[in-house]
């Protein structure tokens, strides 16, 4: 998780819930920013490369906020230790990255139905909330994290996806048009913000930097967006 002091940390029985108290959002404004859609960072640790075969061990979701004047900020974040499904693949390399043991009697794992149901039912209130038709999925090199949440979403037989099921915005390629740096560590620094190697590759931590990192670009442009809405 996050060492950020200004979030506030709610422990659970399995998971973590952390929540974090920007001014107030605009609904209507992200509604409109995005046409419809409410932008939801993803990140997943898994264990392998195989959304259909290898296991997901982790998962995390951070809503992105507007404020009055139409700065987004980051905003709640879900994060959830996951079962391996049964017949799962655990490749050992992916597990040396990311340092998860699966099976630890102390890991506060739900089952992959029950994680995904409590993350995608917080996140379809968002999208109510906040008056959007559906999430679209923010990622650093969000077509991996996009198929691990389909593929869990059909294991799961999970009926009402927030998520659109292909359209995402992806933080690898903005953050290489805007700094130069395609890499979660390299482009977090070049944007200004503090990267913690120890914390890396937990699904919370890397989510909340690919969140900050989303926003500052979308804040940069966002002269652009509103040059846009005055000649329409």
């Amino acid at each position: 998780m996050s060492a950020d002091p200004t979030n506030k940390v709610v422990n659970q029985a399995v998971g973590h819930a952390v929540s974090q108290a920007p001014a107030r959002s605009d609904k209507s404004l992200i509604a409109q920013r995005f046409r419809g859609f409410l932008p939801v960072v993803v990140d997943v640790e898994t264990g392998g490369f195989n959304p259909n075969t290898d296991a997901l061990l982790e998962i995390a979701g951070v809503l992105i906020e507007m404020q009055a004047d139409g700065t987004l900020v980051r905003g709640e974040t879900w994060r959830y230790h996951v079962q391996p499904f049964p017949g799962a693949n655990l490749e050992a390399a992916s597990l040396a990255v990311n340092g998860i043991d699966p099976f630890h009697p102390l890991r506060p794992a739900l089952s992959e139905r029950d994680a995904m149901t409590r993350l995608l039912g917080d996140i379809r209130r968002a999208v109510k909330d906040t008056g959007c038709n559906r999430a679209v999925l923010v990622g650093h090199n969000a077509y991996f994290d996009l198929n691990f949440l389909n593929a869990a979403v059909t294991r799961c037989q999970i009926k009402r996806n927030p998520f659109h099921p292909f359209s995402c915005f992806d933080t690898a390629t903005l953050a290489g048009v805007a700094f130069g740096q395609t890499v979660l560590a390299k482009a977090t620094a070049a944007a200004g913000f503090a990267w913690d190697s120890r914390e890396a590759h937990s699904a919370a931590y890397d989510a909340e930097r690919t969140a900050d990192l989303f926003c500052i670009i979308c804040n940069r442009f966002k002269g652009l967006y509103e040059e846009t809405l005055a000649v329409e």
